[in-house]
């Protein structure tokens, strides 16, 4: 991927380069449990200070099972004011009926959303016309800055839903229509969130690598045996799409969170 071009997609300033990426700040915990804490103890740090100084933080939240040992610490921490907090979240099935449980928007407001009183909760409806839903969530993102970004990564190093085949590390698009591939999907069922992986939708709606990684700050959460080799690509292969999350290394401000099994 030519340098000028992830430039122009706004992430990437003069000082940095694919030869000369940012170091991620990797902390491993000895379980699980201990690794959510951790994260959650990091994140509520950071939207302290950041309350602080400024009158409201604008947040996206990822929805997976590898995020539940986190979210649940998060609600538990103290001296956080969020009805200051604005919180979105980075991708959607499309085809799903509105009230599946499979839904990410569901599924957070279940784990998180629900449980905080936040000043505003932005979920992603796709509704009947994905494209137009897809153009508005990206006008409310753009709106002011993004301040943090909770997320994970795949089993095929996807970022949100930016498997190998669809990422694009110089994306003009915000959000857009993404078929998923067959790692990710069998993933979802791995996750026990399907039955079956005729369950699971073909297509969903995403947050694309350059509208996340505009972030401030990013929180990466990991654990599990299954995403070992995907974290040891993202810290070690060369920046591209072949591993998406290799793309972390072109953010300056990365946390990632491990446990024993996802350590490599």
């Amino acid at each position: 991927m030519p340098e000028q071009t992830l430039k122009k997609a706004g992430f990437m300033t003069e000082s940095t380069s694919l030869t000369s990426s940012f170091p991620i700040d990797v902390r491993a915990y000895p379980d699980r449990q201990a690794m959510g804490r951790a994260a959650a103890a990091a994140i509520a740090e950071d939207l302290r200070a950041r309350l602080a100084r400024q009158s409201r933080v604008r947040m996206v939240f990822a929805a997976a099972p590898s995020q539940a040992e986190m979210l649940e610490a998060l609600v538990a921490e103290p001296g956080i004011d969020w009805q200051r907090i604005r919180a979105f979240h980075m991708d959607e099935y499309i085809g799903l009926d509105a009230q599946a449980p499979q839904r990410f928007g569901l599924w957070l407001q279940r784990h998180l959303f629900d449980r905080l009183p936040f000043g505003a909760v932005r979920i992603i409806d796709p509704g009947n016309d994905p494209s137009s839903a897809a153009l508005a969530y990206a006008a409310e993102l753009a709106a002011e800055p993004i301040d943090v970004v909770c997320l994970g990564i795949g089993v095929n190093g996807h970022l949100a839903f930016n498997d190998p085949p669809v990422a694009d590390l110089a994306d003009a698009q915000d959000v857009k229509i993404v078929e998923l591939d067959g790692a990710c999907r069998r993933q979802q069922v791995d996750d026990g969130c399907f039955a079956q992986l005729d369950q699971v939708p073909s297509h969903a709606l995403t947050l694309t690598l350059p509208r996340l990684l505009r972030s401030d700050r990013m929180y990466c959460v990991v654990p599990g045996a299954a995403k070992r080799e995907a974290v040891r690509r993202s810290l070690r292969d060369p920046i591209g799409t072949a591993c998406p999350a290799t793309a972390l290394r072109l953010h300056p401000r990365v946390v990632l969170f491990l446990d024993p099994d996802s350590a490599p």
